[in-house]
């Protein structure tokens, strides 16, 4: 009875806090200087076209008009400090009364709305004020919702639908809409980055170390106070191994470029896998540095590269240098960490900074960064650093070149049409190209696409050793990506099997014509060697062999690619003829939770393999958020995966419900289903005879011999029931 009083009294307060904080703004430009209004413009005071916007899209719009009233062209941007409460007269005070048209971006959209909420503000404030007002053609747009991008380009772009008699309202900026058509033509050739600021872009893989040397190198240049830095870190939600890229900005004058590098005076490449799967060059200026950390010298990596990035580092004449970090990072004792290497690397090569003073700096961050990790990674650490400037090798391409490398891609090229044009585009780094048409309409995506993925993230691979391998399925058990596949099958299916197909005697009473093969998967594997830790068979001859090793993947990676092939052309053995109690048995089962996006090693993916196998598609779960929902649901691909049937686990996650309570609402549900097919079945039951119905309610389903049974019944029922 008095809630909406209540509600009411607080009219009062609400219309002062315009006011309270205007205050609040002028005491801190008393105190240094720097000033803020509720609304502020920036611009042409005689201004015919404004845009009105807020947050870190103003400082892009800033630079915009920069650029465009130095062409001559009478622009200005609003930029909206307090949204709430909207103070309408305090808007329009703030617009120059000589504004024509008046775009509103929103970063937001609001499904069934008029317009979003600035919009409406804004709109409202603008009937509302009467002739206070300017008369002005107002429309809205949208643009960069869930972080997309916000070029200097789109706000021309805005700026020019502005000038045109009608233009669009309730646009979008940003994206190609083919579907209801909202989308504004983007010049992507409109770049504002101007010379006094230098601009890196460097591609590294995830966990490799890329991104904490980036943000150490920023700090490094910004504790020089005249220095002004920003850093923008760029990678999927994959735990590890997926491709990061970092930009890089820094220079004698204030930043205010809220948007990726476009043209780049420096572009490292961390991973030479990189040049044959992505346009890493696409961003280089012309004139540039490109510095490639590969295993190739600088008189042979010609000969290696795709024509692509021949023909960019000729047109755009690059330098172009390249470093064996890894080569590097092991003669330190570092591992394959060569996030230091390439951070001395770039320093040596951009002159960014004098290099005994940058290699100074890079020794103290690193101090400071692992001094708690003890002294020798330290000096493991300062190894790397003294032993990178020597490895720098500059490339000339040569006069005469011979046939370019063919690019790798990333997606098997036998996957589905909606993988190859959708999902392949997005492991790219190219879903800000894909239409509005290419999106599914209800949100529902493919699963189990990670087996058409090709990440390519070691140089290493596990090599399967026949004549020493006892079978015991442990490689395959603790293997955390389900790269390793185990299989027996009679010896005649061998008939049409590739020369380097591996195959030795099933061991086990029983099947004297059967043949076992265990099969890598090279293109997934993520070189963790957990499979060579948990191998007990070692060669009485050879010291340090086992029956499964790491070898070098280039020499062996077409062959197995082939032998892969063969491989998934075998029958997967009967679900009911395998002893489910033992490793040995389980190894034979097909896992349906395989190559997730886990860091190498993971010590949990390997159990949810695990319950894959066991139970198949049987399984239902309930996810918790995490670890587990991260590289288990995820875009672009997926992990849980279905049969040769089409079945396979039911999971979803609840991102605000405990997964214990989540789960129960399954298992209530299951059985809900239950309890009302068999109501359904009783009412049924003179039609479909009472011996089947019996049969369909009370079989037994504790095997797999019973439970494909069942099915079989089932498939029945929906016969008699048709």
């Amino acid at each position: 009875d008095v809630y909406f009083q209540a509600r009411e009294s607080a009219n009062p307060f609400y219309a002062a806090v315009p006011g309270i904080v205007q205050r609040a703004m002028d005491r801190l430009e008393e105190r240094c200087g720097r000033a803020y209004r509720l609304f502020d413009y920036y611009g042409d005071p005689a201004a015919e076209r404004v845009i009105v916007l807020m947050g870190s899209g103003a400082e892009t719009a800033r630079e915009a008009v920069d650029a465009l009233r130095a062409r001559g062209e009478a622009v200005g941007v609003l930029s909206v400090r307090l949204f709430r409460p909207f103070s309408g007269r305090a808007f329009v005070e703030a617009l120059p009364p000589t504004v024509r048209s008046v775009a509103v971006l929103d970063r937001t959209k609001e499904l069934g709305a008029p317009g979003e909420p600035l919009y409406m503000d804004v709109a409202t404030s603008l009937a509302e004020q009467g002739d206070k007002a300017p008369r002005v053609r107002l429309v809205g747009g949208r643009y960069g919702l869930s972080s997309k991008e916000f070029t200097p380009a789109m706000v021309k772009a805005v700026f020019d639908e502005l000038g045109k008699d009608k233009p669009v309202n309730h646009f979008t900026v940003g994206i190609r809409d083919d579907v209801s058509g909202t989308s504004l033509e983007v010049d992507e050739s409109f770049i504002t980055e101007g010379e006094g600021t230098y601009r890196a872009v460097f591609y590294g893989l995830g966990a490799d170390g890329t991104v904490g040397a980036n943000k150490n190198t920023i700090k490094i240049l910004g504790e020089d106070p005249s220095v002004h830095a920003q850093a923008y870190f760029v990678y999927d939600s994959k735990k590890s191994g997926s491709q990061t890229v970092s930009h890089l900005r820094f220079g004698r004058k204030p930043i205010h470029s809220a948007y990726l590098v476009q043209s780049a005076n420096f572009v490292g490449c961390h991973q030479f896998n990189f040049v044959h799967q992505t346009d890493v060059l696409r961003l280089a200026a012309p004139g540039a540095t490109f510095l490639l950390n590969t295993t190739h010298r600088a008189g042979e990596i010609w000969d290696h590269l795709p024509e692509r990035v021949r023909r960019q580092i000729r047109e755009k004449n690059l330098s172009f240098y390249v470093i064996d970090a890894y080569d590097v990072a092991a003669r330190a004792g570092l591992g394959r960490r060569i996030n230091t290497v390439m951070q001395v690397a770039f320093f040596a090569l951009s002159g960014v900074l004098p290099i005994e003073k940058a290699v100074g700096e890079i020794k103290h961050a690193i101090e400071k960064s692992y001094r708690r990790k003890g002294a020798e990674v330290v000096r493991l650490n300062f190894e790397a650093v003294d032993s990178a400037i020597a490895a720098i090798e500059k490339v000339e391409p040569p006069a005469k070149e011979g046939p370019p490398a063919a690019d790798i891609p990333v997606i098997d090229p036998m996957a589905p049409p909606f993988v190859r044009e959708v999902t392949a585009r997005m492991i790219e780094g190219r879903g800000d190209e894909l239409p509005v048409s290419a999106l599914p309409v209800d949100g529902t995506w493919p699963s189990g696409t990670t087996v058409f993925e090709r990440r390519d993230l070691s140089m290493r691979v596990p090599l399967w050793e026949p004549d020493l391998c006892i079978q015991c399925g442990n490689c395959q058990l603790v293997c955390p990506h389900g790269v390793i596949r185990a299989r027996f099958y009679h010896e005649s299916k061998l008939a049409n099997a590739p020369t380097a197909f591996r195959s030795a005697p099933l061991r086990g009473r029983g099947y004297p014509d059967a043949r076992y093969t265990l099969q890598i998967h090279p293109d997934q594997c993520t070189g963790c060697t957990l499979c060579v830790d948990a191998c007990p068979a070692r060669s009485p001859d050879t010291p340090g062999l086992r029956a499964i090793n790491m070898t070098d993947k280039e020499p062996i990676l077409e062959a197995e690619r082939s032998n892969l092939v063969f491989f998934d052309t075998l029958p997967e053995p009967d679900r009911g003829r395998v002893d489910f109690s033992t490793v040995r048995g389980v190894q034979h089962l097909a896992p349906l939770f395989q190559f997730p996006g886990a860091c190498a090693g993971c010590g949990e993916t390997p159990y949810l393999k695990l319950i894959s196998q066991l139970f198949g598609d049987r399984a239902i779960v309930a996810n918790a958020t995490g670890c587990s929902s991260i590289y288990g649901g995820n875009l672009p691909t997926t992990p849980w995966s279905a049969n040769r049937e089409g079945r396979g686990p039911a999971w979803s996650n609840s991102l605000f419900e405990d997964n214990a309570e989540f789960g129960f609402g399954f298992r209530l549900s299951a059985d809900t289903h239950r309890a009302q097919c068999e109501t359904l079945l009783e009412k049924l039951r003179g039609k479909l005879g009472p011996e089947f119905v019996d049969a369909v309610r009370h079989a037994p389903q504790d095997s797999e011999s019973e439970i494909r049974a069942q099915r079989d019944r089932l498939t029945e029922l929906r016969v008699r029931l048709a």
